[in-house]
């Protein structure tokens, strides 16, 4: 976080500006849904399986108004809460998928590329083997299974998801520190007589880990479409247990016929303005944290006017 901010307050000439204002827009956009999920219970008007309110029942596919702003559903649910609780449940798969991602990927893929031998060949077969297979496909066999052990709780898909993104990390982490071991400094840490635990935790992991942020920003957006589309196919979490948007798209398709659009508009634009947010900011903290991608803007070069020539054929 401070490189980023160091990186924003540089001068124009040094940053590049279209890679700042993709960051600034992208953290704007996500910061948006983060204050809708952290103040959920504050900022929707009813809960996000609320049928009714004071006794009386909301009504069944209600059209905007001002008591629901955005509608309701066929299942008597207000749109507008399940918008805004839809961005907890987003945030909490999200952020639980990426922990587990780094806490598992980095290690493995740190072990594996300073190590090699026989462990590293294992693991990057059985990495290569888990990528080789479609994500969404990977997705859905893992939400399947973990739904019937567990339920379709938030825990369950975060899990589905982390399947598919460790290879990912393991594979940015492995291939950084096959590179970096040899470098000057790990061979004068060894000549110190520093253990390899040192050599790994002190001198590999500050290095290895710097396209992490980047690749978790962008593995973020993913998870959102992947955490939609199960949702949409009604492996995900369920209406009753937590609001989430895929599944309330998926609710939505027998509406479209019917003329009702506000029970799929709402969601599907939360979904494409947190990807679209999130998108933003791999790709702003990438352009902008990667010295290699950095650009400088150079500053016009001015010449100073050519003096006239005196009767001596020298200027003046």
């Amino acid at each position: 976080m401070r490189r980023v901010l160091k990186a924003l307050a540089r001068p124009f000439t040094e940053t590049a500006g279209l890679a700042r204002w993709m960051l600034v827009a992208g953290i704007l956009i996500t910061a948006m849904f983060v204050i809708m999920a952290v103040f959920a219970p504050w900022l929707a008007p009813y809960g996000f399986a609320q049928a009714s309110s004071g006794g009386v029942d909301f009504p069944k596919v209600g059209h905007p108004s001002g008591d629901h702003l955005f509608g309701t559903d066929r299942l008597f649910f207000d749109v507008l809460s399940r918008v805004i609780w839809g961005a907890r449940t987003a945030i909490q798969v999200v952020l639980f998928s990426i922990v587990i991602c780094v806490v598992v990927g980095v290690p493995l893929g740190l072990v594996s590329g300073y190590y090699g031998g026989w462990l590293d060949r294992i693991l990057v077969l059985i990495m290569d083997a888990i990528f080789a297979f479609p994500s969404f496909l990977l997705a859905i066999v893992f939400a399947f299974l973990l739904t019937n052990l567990v339920g379709g709780t938030v825990l369950a898909v975060s899990l589905s998801l982390s399947a598919i993104y460790i290879p990912q990390y393991f594979r940015v982490v492995r291939n950084t520190t096959v590179s970096a071991k040899e470098a000057t400094y790990v061979e004068a840490a060894r000549a110190i007589g520093a253990s390899d635990g040192v050599i790994m935790r002190r001198y590999l992991f500050g290095n290895v880990v710097q396209s992490v942020p980047v690749l978790g920003t962008l593995n973020a957006a993913d998870a959102i479409l992947t955490l939609a589309g199960l949702g949409f196919l009604g492996l995900g979490i369920q209406s009753t247990d937590a609001a989430e948007w895929g599944h309330d798209l998926n609710r939505a398709l027998a509406d479209a016929s019917s003329g009702v659009w506000w029970t799929g508009l709402y969601p599907g634009l939360a979904i494409v303005l947190l990807v679209t947010g999130l998108t933003l900011v791999g790709e702003g903290l990438n352009e902008t944290l990667n010295p290699t991608l950095r650009q400088r803007r150079l500053l016009p070069v001015v010449m100073p006017p050519r003096q006239p020539a005196t009767d001596d054929g020298q200027e003046s």
